[in-house]
């Protein structure tokens, strides 16, 4: 049996330069390592091979950015939550930092992988590595299928995915003095319908004949969000789901 939890927090951090290029496994790995030396009283699953009692929202690909990335944690004591920032981003190396974490209501509240619906993404072509496009003209002739057909490659081979029902909103950001933008999209991210960015611009690159070259775009998440279920395509963000009382 497991410890018993008096407290659980919902943590947001960031994830930035080198440190993109850690996987998904090794931030979950780093973070246990982190919450240790922290010394907060986390909880943990009984049996031969006890580990920290903590849930990650969606996994972060390889090479993107973040401003926004979650992780649920059961502590054994109460504690204040800026306490708790305090003492985890004090542990932080370079490119990753805790900036806020909220109680939730433990017994009602379902994990934050089990929560996510969707999210927000950035994505700009590096120095040179942008074709010719009349981002005005054909990118939304590219939304405006019927459908877009990617294959996807998993356990039962390679399938065809329509993924124009995951593309939530798009929007093209000029900034001053650009000429191409920075694109703008929401996505789904639930387990079973998850889309990455990259997914998207090289279906518009492929709509457009245009052979996509590897490693030209970067992409940095804004957000990641759960259903509110009031009406479809309608999210909160995670961080502020299932809050109780106290937030920092």
């Amino acid at each position: 049996m497991g410890e018993v939890s008096v407290l659980k927090v919902r943590i947001k951090f960031t994830k930035h330069g080198p440190v993109k290029f850690v996987g998904h496994l090794d931030t979950m790995r780093y973070f246990q390592k982190a919450i240790r030396r922290a010394q907060l009283p986390c909880a943990f699953t009984g049996g031969f091979s006890p580990h920290i009692i903590m849930s990650f929202a969606a996994p972060l690909g390889v090479g993107t950015t973040s401003r926004g990335e979650y992780f649920d944690l059961e502590l054994t004591e109460d504690m204040p939550t800026e306490e708790i920032v305090r003492r985890l981003d004090q542990q932080m190396v370079e490119g990753f930092s805790v900036i806020a974490a909220a109680e939730i209501e433990g017994g009602k509240s379902k994990n934050a992988m089990s929560l996510v619906a969707a999210a927000d993404y950035l994505v700009s072509f590096r120095e040179g590595k942008l074709p010719f496009i009349d981002w005005n003209k054909d990118f939304p002739v590219f939304l405006d299928q019927k459908e877009i057909l990617i294959t996807k490659t998993g356990k039962a081979g390679e399938r065809q995915v329509d993924i124009l029902p995951c593309i939530y909103k798009t929007e093209l950001r000029f900034e001053s003095g650009q000429q191409h933008p920075v694109i703008f999209m929401r996505l789904a991210s639930a387990s079973s319908n998850y889309t990455k960015p990259e997914q998207v611009i090289d279906a518009f690159l492929a709509f457009l004949d245009i052979e996509p070259v590897p490693y030209s775009t970067m992409a940095e998440r804004l957000e990641v969000y759960a259903d509110a279920g009031k009406e479809e395509h309608h999210f909160v963000p995670l961080g502020e789901l299932g809050l109780g009382s106290d937030s920092a």
